[in-house]
């Protein structure tokens, strides 16, 4: 073989690399059976379409599982092979906590979702887009360089759309699909546009090489660089719901099936804020004088926003216990961001404070729109005033919601709620952020009033219901689905015991996650 010949073999070989499967197994697992429910679907009969449900729910279970191995330690693959240290994917604690989260709430938005599968949803493609999507909300936090990253958030973004707009036939449906979609399709947009700006200035797509040489980035290129780093926090907060870009937010939860809200709720924003803090804290170090005060005051904007809005929602008009919490939704929002934005004043380990609320927040979160769910099968206009007497009606169900809604507001029993807030607010005090922790305690203050209203009807006598329900006098109760049944009472047992033990989800917070 001639030299040519040789040296031409030997750069042949170096592109060829070794997978690490078991790093990759999570989405690779729920991308497989994704396939396998779509194939599936094109031979069952309409009699045996409830098996694609719990083959969902297995492949989940699979999925998350498959996380055991991944508990310690950091696993890298898909590295450069002039520079191992410069990698597509990593998992790490702080991709091991969200893989987890996001898994998890797949898993809970598939049991709410069982039941509406049967009767108004069409199963396979349901089934296979919420997959679709899981696959790549688990893939994102372990993204490390921007193809990924935008590719991740894009394969658990797109299916998101169809999801929402899933109820055929349904006017509400198809508007909050398309309101969510032009929104998305913005926000990628000029995503892209900051991550063309940021290669330009770089020259690299890998996010530890951008940290290394965005520091060193020749004065004409800082500016290109600057406005990279500013069109892709743009880019974020859309998908983040951060004022002023929370528009899509409340049509989209009450036009979506109500799983689906609440897989939004909780499994979109962990994708949005896990994508926020690899850009800012691994990418962009070096310009955290740029996108520390962006965020903190997108993080006072935004709480204040959502909670004013909160404030407003009147406890007749339909739909509005699924605005509640839409809007709760934008609040909580708010009180995320505090870390990663006193990140940009201190050190990178403060986002752990938004990873340990972040936990808390999906708990209580999915097991509100559970109750909700439950609530709506008698009474699909879901009004405030529908949860009058409800402890009376469904004493267990009532203490559930009731426990979420105060873990929310951060008021025992709700320890974790009010651990969660305290740890976010130390973020922000350590960090010199004192006018950003007095906005958070007035907000906090605030949300308490609609909390708390919304728990007090729960215990109001049925009597005492100002509007007549749409149920007919004498109609029998409707049966709950054992899924929802479980659904429920998996979040409150999560929530009580992370309560009781608060530390197995607020140690994220002192720990170092990059």
């Amino acid at each position: 073989m001639t030299p040519d010949v040789t040296t031409a073999a030997a750069g042949t070989a170096s592109l060829v690399q070794s997978v690490d499967w078991v790093a990759i197994a999570p989405p690779l697992i729920a991308a497989a059976v994704a396939l396998v429910v779509l194939l599936a679907d094109l031979f069952l009969p309409p009699s045996r379409k409830p098996l694609l449900g719990w083959m969902t729910i297995a492949g989940l279970v699979a999925a998350l599982a498959s996380l055991a191995p991944l508990r310690t330690g950091s696993r890298s693959t898909f590295c450069l092979t002039a520079n191992p240290d410069a990698c597509s994917y990593t998992v790490d604690q702080f991709a091991f906590v969200i893989q987890a989260l996001v898994l998890g709430g797949a898993l809970l938005t598939a049991l709410l979702s069982v039941r509406d599968t049967k009767e108004k949803l069409p199963a396979g493609e349901f089934w296979f887009l919420l997959l679709s999507s899981a696959a790549g909300a688990a893939l994102l936090p372990a993204a490390r360089d921007l193809a990924t990253l935008v590719v991740a958030l894009e394969v658990a973004s797109l299916p998101a759309f169809a999801l929402v707009g899933l109820k055929r036939g349904d006017r509400l449906s198809s508007e909050a699909a398309l309101k969510f979609f032009l929104s998305s399709v913005t926000a990628t947009a000029v995503m892209l546009l900051g991550v063309s700006f940021v290669y330009a200035a770089t020259g690299t797509l890998h996010l530890t090489e951008i940290a290394t040489k965005v520091a060193t980035v020749p004065g004409p290129l800082d500016t290109v660089a600057k406005t990279g780093v500013v069109l892709t926090l743009v880019g974020f907060a859309f998908k983040t719901a951060a004022a002023p870009f929370h528009f899509w937010v409340p049509d989209t939860y009450v036009g979506a099936p109500l799983p689906v809200a609440a897989y939004l709720s909780v499994v979109g924003k962990a994708v949005g804020f896990s994508g926020l803090i690899l850009v800012t804290v691994v990418a962009f170090p070096s310009y955290a004088d740029v996108w520390g005060p962006a965020l903190a005051v997108l993080a006072a904007l935004t709480m204040t926003i959502g909670n004013a809005a909160a404030l407003r929602q009147s406890a007749t008009r339909a739909h509005g216990a699924v605005r509640l919490l839409a809007w709760s939704s934008v609040g909580q929002a708010g009180y995320l961001l505090v870390p990663i934005a006193a990140a940009g004043y201190s050190s990178g380990s403060q986002v752990g404070a938004t990873v340990a609320y972040a936990l808390m927040y999906a708990v209580v979160n999915l097991g509100a729109f559970a109750v909700a769910a439950l609530v709506a099968r008698g009474k699909p206009l879901n009004r405030l005033t529908d949860y009058r007497g409800l402890y009376a009606e469904r004493p267990l169900a009532a203490l559930a919601l009731a426990f979420f809604l105060l873990c929310l507001a951060g008021l025992p029993p709700g320890i974790i709620g009010l651990f969660a807030k305290v740890t976010v607010f130390s973020a922000a005090v350590n960090a010199g952020l004192g006018w950003l922790a007095v906005v958070m305690a007035v907000n906090v203050v605030v949300a308490l009033y609609y909390y708390l209203r919304w728990t007090a009807i729960l215990f109001r006598s049925p009597e005492a219901a100002e509007q007549p329900s749409e149920q007919p006098t004498g109609a029998a109760r409707p049966r709950v689905p054992a899924p929802l049944t479980v659904a429920i009472a998996l979040t409150a047992f999560v929530g009580v015991v992370l309560s009781g033990a608060p530390q197995l989800a607020l140690h994220f917070a002192s720990v170092t996650l990059f």
